[in-house]
């Protein structure tokens, strides 16, 4: 078995502040920049490319600095938010546009956000997926995810900050702990709910992994995709990846102008009904009519988790299409 590859899609990479971005782009008509999360890649975008293409679009989904084959730089800070944003820009002039719809899934979302709040002449309209856009604003966010968990269980966020310490448990085996990832926050395979919850690792040396549901794929996932995955993850190792949690602190300071700031934008949100993102963050999506002024609608889908686009493609592709061709005929 092969993982799937839409039919016709164009690799390559183009010139960006990281050094190079790598691009899987399908169609022709308005740039629609696809912008994956953690842990994943272009490759989780594999629905939705042939849909939008078909749909008139020129559908691009980008490998984020330190995924698959983009550059990967040395140093920690440079995956702060404001340099990832810059990648996205330079991504959209390479391709010869002048301004791009952005899509952002996980961290893709908060990538995809700030890129509409910081270069608003680029981008155009922003769909966010499973993360709510909430403005920057209160304490540190490391303080914020320290006192997350209580005495005996750590917060996955907290976790990931120590350089090498995630890595440790991951690298060892890649495969097993993605299959882990994406069962944990998958609908039709996540611990009940007196489970432990698969965020968290215990204080006293636990790992992730430890909560995991074992052996058992989501039915999204295939055993080639899950290879491809892994495959891309064995190559570059997690620390790229991991990076983008470590300077959530210096994004804080980076965007202290933009405490608050709404993004006025059209804009469109989805999220699962299952996503522990979508109910932490249930306050984010109340105070969109003051965030996202100019939204055009936020859905919850049923019966789904973090993957939605991969889990429910046929519904995500049906509501990106609908909202883009509401976001063209504005144009």
């Amino acid at each position: 078995m092969t993982p799937e590859h839409p039919t016709g899609i164009r690799h390559r990479t183009v010139p960006s502040p990281a050094g190079r971005t790598h691009l899987a782009e399908l169609g022709s008509g308005p740039l629609v920049l696809l912008v994956h999360g953690f842990p994943e890649s272009w490759y989780s975008w594999r629905h939705q490319l042939p849909a939008l293409a078909a749909a008139g679009y020129r559908a691009v989904a980008i490998d984020v600095r330190g995924y698959g084959r983009s550059s990967k730089p040395a140093a920690s800070d440079a995956y702060r938010m404001r340099e990832l944003v810059e990648d996205n820009v330079a991504v959209v002039r390479a391709l010869g546009e002048e301004s791009a719809v952005i899509v952002g899934h996980d961290w893709g979302s908060p990538i995809a956000a700030n890129s509409a709040l910081l270069r608003p002449e680029v981008f155009r309209a922003v769909g966010l997926l499973s993360v709510p856009y909430a403005p920057r604003g209160g304490p540190r966010p490391s303080e914020v995810f320290s006192r997350v968990g209580g005495p005996d269980d750590e917060f996955y966020v907290s976790y990931f900050q120590e350089p090498g310490r995630a890595e440790a448990e991951i690298e060892p085996d890649v495969r097993g702990w993605l299959a882990g990832v994406y069962a944990a926050l998958s609908a039709d395979t996540m611990p009940g709910r007196d489970a432990p919850d698969p965020h968290f690792v215990s204080r006293a040396g636990g790992r992730m992994r430890d909560r995991f549901p074992a052996d058992r794929l989501p039915g999204w996932l295939s055993e080639a995709d899950l290879d491809l995955y892994a495959g891309e993850f064995e190559r570059t190792g997690l620390t790229g990846a991991l990076n983008r949690y470590r300077n959530m602190d210096r994004d804080w300071e980076d965007l202290a102008a933009y405490d608050g700031a709404p993004i006025p934008q059209p804009s469109l949100f989805i999220g699962g009904a299952r996503d522990a993102s979508t109910t932490w963050m249930s306050e984010a999506i109340d105070a969109y009519p003051v965030t996202l002024p100019a939204l055009h609608a936020s859905h919850v889908l049923p019966d789904t988790g973090h993957w939605l686009q991969q889990e429910r493609p046929e519904e995500v592709n049906a509501l990106l299409t609908e909202w883009l061709g509401r976001v063209s005929d504005d144009r």
